[in-house]
C-alpha cells in the first residue's frame, strides 16, 4: 500500500493532505487524477457516514487505501449549522463567497461572544478486505463580522481563533495544519496508520 487516494476534487483539501502525508513517504493521489469518476452523492445525516460513503466507494472502484473526509463548519447560534451542508451553504453551486456571506447575514445580529463555532472533520479509511475506520478532529473558535485574509479556502476568513488572535485564512498553511480540525484528525489517523497498514485493523 505504498499509494494513498484521497477522495476529494477540492484542489484546497488536496494540497493540505499531500503535505500532511508526505512524511509517510506514500504517494499520494487524488480524484483529480481519477476524472473518470463522479463524485459520490453525500446521503449521510453526519459527516462520518458521508465520509465512509465516499471512501468506500472509491475503494471499490480502484482497489487502494482510500482516505475520505467531509467537514465543515458548526455554529452554535445557528443550531450546529450549516453542518453537513457547509460546502453548499448558499445553494448547488458551491461558493465560499456565497457561503461566506449567507452565514454572515445571519448573523449580523449576534454579538460577538455568541458567535461562537467549531469546525470538525471526521476521516474515514478504507482497505481492500478491512472494516473501514473512521476518526474525527475539532478546532474550536467564532465567526467574525467581516472576512479577514487572503490564505486557506472555505470558511476560513471569517472563522478566528483566538490562540494566535487572527483567522484561519490569516495563518501560514504550516500553522494551520498544526490546529486546524483536519489536522487534529490526521494526528489520530498517523496513530492508526502503522497498524491498519499492517493489515492488523480489527
Amino acid at each position: 500500500m505504498d499509494t494513498v487516494i484521497i477522495a476529494t476534487k477540492n484542489k484546497g483539501k488536496a494540497k493540505e493532505f499531500a503535505e500532511m502525508f508526505a512524511s509517510f513517504g506514500m504517494n499520494v493521489k487524488t480524484l483529480l487524477d481519477y476524472p473518470e469518476y463522479a463524485d459520490v452523492e453525500e446521503t449521510g445525516e453526519t459527516f462520518e457516514e458521508n465520509a465512509i460513503l465516499k471512501a468506500e466507494e472509491i475503494c471499490k472502484l480502484t482497489g487502494r487505501l482510500v482516505i475520505a473526509d467531509d467537514s465543515g463548519l458548526m455554529i452554535d447560534a445557528l443550531d450546529g449549522r450549516p453542518g453537513v451542508y457547509s460546502a453548499r451553504y448558499a445553494g448547488e453551486e458551491k461558493s465560499d463567497e456565497a457561503n461566506i456571506q449567507k452565514v454572515l447575514e445571519e448573523l449580523r445580529d449576534v454579538p460577538s461572544e455568541k458567535r461562537t463555532a467549531r469546525f470538525y472533520c471526521a476521516l474515514a479509511i478504507a482497505m481492500p478486505g478491512k472494516e473501514t475506520t473512521t476518526v474525527a478532529g475539532t478546532c474550536e473558535g467564532r465567526i467574525t463580522e467581516e472576512k479577514q485574509g487572503t490564505n486557506g479556502f472555505g470558511y476560513d476568513p471569517i472563522f478566528y481563533v483566538e490562540q494566535f488572535e487572527a483567522t484561519m485564512a490569516q495563518l501560514t498553511p504550516e500553522t494551520k495544519n498544526s490546529i486546524s480540525h483536519r489536522g487534529q484528525a490526521l494526528k489520530k489517523l498517523r496513530e492508526q496508520l502503522p497498524v491498519l497498514l499492517a493489515g492488523e485493523a480489527k
